[in-house]
């Protein structure tokens, strides 16, 4: 069973008010869910004039919808006026994880917000060189300017999202029943759902006794592992291919970075590859995980993640 709120407003009888942008995200929407389901209050913020289905949805569900102008401190510092934490789960490139968050964090300082949670959800980028991932090195950018501003903050790295794997992430590779790797077949590697890492945030925004990081992975797998959990989700051997050392991903990077035409996507198929270089580097594996903290929460492994493929693919 989920707990209630871990944290009440500042009268001390009343929920938890969470203030949650990007909220019609995948993600972001799960961790509204998680929210209400832990009975806090949710202030979801949304672009004025957004028809997305999830508005409408997070309405239903009851979350309070405020259409707010992100690019005004001064309306989202009225937007987030007391409430307990500022939850980021916001998406996008410099505009949006440096200049965005930077000016919701500035309202949150304004608002005497006591608790900053940025949008990080990934692998360990602290260890790792700058440069080596262009997304990554944003947030390692914001999260400097967030360690100066006076607000209790907690980022919440939790490896690849499991769900990747289902298709979007070029490792199981359903078709030829391999495992694609680079580099060693035995390095640990980190997994998390979405909604394990949903579920973990909403806990994180309504504990006040929370440190600067939190570490989970909802399974440590090797590309072994991989293999293992692969065959026992379909039922069918799977092998593995590798295509070569970690230098020739790094490679097969600058040529595919060097053939795309520049453009403002998030995830260009180069920026999926380099988050595969960096997790095959072994340099941000997360270390001392802090699963344990809600013991509530059960962690998805990663041969139920691939079974859902299957049935959906049975179906």
């Amino acid at each position: 069973m989920l707990t209630a709120p871990l944290t009440t407003g500042r009268s001390g009888n009343t929920p938890a008010t969470i203030v949650l942008a990007g909220a019609t995200g995948d993600l972001g929407y799960r961790i509204a869910q998680a929210l209400l389901t832990r009975g806090a209050t949710v202030r979801a913020l949304v672009r004025p004039g957004n028809t997305k289905p999830a508005v409408t949805a997070l309405r239903d569900l009851g979350a309070e919808i405020i259409e707010v102008d992100f690019n005004s401190v001064a309306a989202l510092t009225k937007a987030c006026a007391g409430a307990t934490c500022v939850v980021s789960a916001l998406s996008g490139l410099r505009d949006v994880i440096v200049d965005t968050q930077k000016r919701l964090l500035d309202a949150a300082v304004a608002a005497e917000v006591p608790r900053f949670i940025p949008s990080d959800y990934s692998i360990d980028y602290t260890r790792l060189p700058s440069g080596s991932n262009r997304n990554l090195d944003l947030r390692r950018e914001f999260n400097q300017r967030l360690d100066q501003a006076p607000i209790q903050a907690t980022s919440i790295l939790n490896g690849m999202f499991t769900d990747l794997l289902t298709g979007q992430a070029p490792v199981v590779l359903f078709g030829l029943k391999r495992v694609l790797y680079y580099g060693s077949a035995d390095q640990p590697l980190d997994f998390t759902t979405t909604a394990n890492t949903a579920e973990y945030t909403a806990a994180v925004a309504l504990d006040p006794t929370t440190p600067r990081y939190l570490r989970v992975a909802g399974e440590v797998a090797t590309v072994r592992g991989l293999q293992k959990a692969a065959s026992e989700a379909t039922g069918e051997p799977f092998g593995l291919l590798r295509v070569g050392g970690l230098w020739v991903l790094g490679t097969l990077i600058k040529v595919t970075k060097t053939l795309m035409p520049a453009s403002d996507d998030v995830f260009p198929p180069w920026q999926g590859m380099q988050y595969l270089h960096n997790m095959f580097t072994g340099l941000p594996k997360l270390t001392s995980l802090d699963n344990g903290r809600y013991p509530e929460i059960r962690w998805t492994p990663v041969h139920e993640v691939l079974a859902t493929r299957r049935l959906e693919h049975t179906a």
